[in-house]
């Protein structure tokens, strides 16, 4: 079982000490007995909080529903934050979202009851017992995710709670109950009442989990999809053509799925899902032969209109439309040309490029093809790192031909230029040697000797070089 925090439990002993009760509660004992590592450590008691405030000086309480943040500061500037929260029931959800009324209560059963899922309505004291009322531990143990009570009310206090159950379903890895599901296709349309921050930050954390597809399933299955990214849904059952073997929907799953297998970030999990959101609208035909032109670019300004109407960040969405917009890029061996990859290096930003090659295997995985990373994307890949990587010239010197002019008191010629390539491979040799104090000196001796021999020895050294660059990143690729 996961270890309890010395601060946590001295957390719990300060309030015992001073006659309270004091229990870890919620998602923290699910995770404990799930044998997870919590995220977040809260806690629950009958002290109210300007008591809790008495007992730890260190806090802070800017809220209206009895949570203090007991803070603990740790070596190295590690400040963490304990939820310490006075049991309470809760009332009047009008908005569907924020309780009306918080009443403090007195014991720990009304507070367990106020609670979402079962499996988060779960206490344990500093000795770890665990109190359970609602049946969370046979939950757990049966792997089955349902409401505290009448699902239905419970979505109706808030229903961001249905977008968090399809989260912990994928999460965990549990069934949804009956009449918990049931309940989630009723009041699926209650979501719309829900501000798009949240349902946001809610749909992040389910992408970043294993089971991202399933997620994405789940929402479509109980109606919720139609309320957070309804430009989806027009992917269902629309075929498409070549080496392609599901619909569109399908594909945009898998393709996003792949990601997440590699455990990539959820930037290329974004692009996965939404690299061909316009094929459905720009469709024209049927069967094999149908074809999507265009795709690509219509895809980039949805792409950015779905993030940006869910409150991401621009530059996120700014990201995610460019990889959406060059996914298609081409990468037949033998047809790319070095200007054709510094021409997209160019358009897409160094910074983006692994990822955007990276959105290509995942795209090929979601297409059904089993092999992501065949040797003409190798190669691309070899290419763009190849145009990317700084080329051996003059210009990593130390000095320059300016410098060199000042310092020898000698006018523009081939004396230069042979200086210069001499140091150069000198410097390939050993790095050390690049600083002005040492080239300056070294130019000095190289004036009385064999300028024109030395430099065309320095020429094939740095070709030599040169090529051992490139033989490099083409092991590193396993290309030819």
């Amino acid at each position: 079982m996961t270890v309890i925090p010395e601060h946590v439990l001295e957390t719990l002993h300060t309030l015992e000490k001073a006659g309270f009760e004091a229990y870890i509660i919620g998602g923290s004992v699910r995770d404990i007995l799930l044998n997870r590592v919590p995220k977040d450590w809260d806690v629950a008691t009958n002290a109210l909080p300007d008591q809790i405030l008495e007992l730890f000086p260190d806090s802070v309480y800017e809220n209206s529903f009895g949570t203090v943040g007991v803070k603990y500061r740790f070596p190295e500037d590690v400040t963490e934050i304990i939820e310490v929260t006075t049991y309470r029931t809760e009332s009047g959800y009008d908005d569907h979202r924020r309780p009306e009324e918080v009443e403090f209560v007195s014991t720990l059963d009304q507070d367990l009851a106020r609670r979402d899922f079962t499996v988060n309505a779960l206490a344990m004291d500093s000795t770890g017992k665990v109190t359970d009322r609602v049946g969370g531990v046979a939950d757990l143990e049966g792997r089955l995710l349902q409401t505290v009570g009448d699902p239905v009310e419970r979505f109706s206090e808030d229903a961001l709670r249905l977008l968090r159950a399809v989260r912990f379903a994928v999460q965990l890895d549990f069934e949804i109950e009956g009449q918990t599901w049931k309940a989630m296709r009723q009041l699926a349309p209650s979501l719309q009442y829900i501000s798009q921050e949240r349902i946001r930050d809610e749909l992040t954390k389910m992408m970043m989990t294993p089971r991202a597809m399933r997620g994405y399933e789940l929402l479509e299955e109980t109606g919720l999809l139609e309320f957070i990214m309804p430009e989806l849904r027009e992917g269902i059952g629309v075929g498409q053509n070549g080496h392609h073997i599901y619909d569109v929907w399908e594909h945009l799953l898998r393709t996003m799925q792949h990601a997440a297998d590699q455990d990539w970030s959820f930037d290329l999990r974004m692009a996965g899902l939404l690299h061909d959101i316009a094929k459905p609208r720009t469709k024209e035909g049927e069967g094999k032969d149908c074809s999507f032109h265009g795709h690509e670019v219509v895809g980039a300004s949805m792409a950015y209109e779905i993030l940006t109407r869910m409150r991401y960040p621009k530059k996120f969405c700014a990201r995610i439309s460019k990889l959406v917009r060059y996914h298609m890029f081409y990468y037949d061996t033998g047809e790319v040309t070095e200007s054709s990859v510094r021409k997209l290096v160019r358009k897409v930003g160094p910074e983006n490029i692994k990822d955007l090659i990276r959105l290509r295997e995942c795209d090929r995985i979601g297409s059904g093809t089993p092999k992501a990373r065949p040797y003409r994307l190798r190669h691309f890949e070899y290419m763009a790192e190849r145009v990317m990587t700084d080329p051996i010239s003059l210009s990593m010197l130390a000095i320059d031909g300016k410098t060199l002019m000042e310092d020898l008191s000698i006018k523009p010629g081939p004396e230069i230029g042979a200086i210069l390539n001499v140091l150069l491979a000198e410097v390939l040799e050993d790095p050390k040697l690049n600083t002005k104090e040492i080239l300056l000196k070294r130019s000095q001796e190289l004036m009385s000797e064999d300028l024109a021999s030395l430099k065309k020895q320095a020429i094939t050294a740095i070709e030599e070089e040169q090529e051992k660059q490139d033989q490099t990143i083409k092991r590193k690729y396993h290309v030819k």
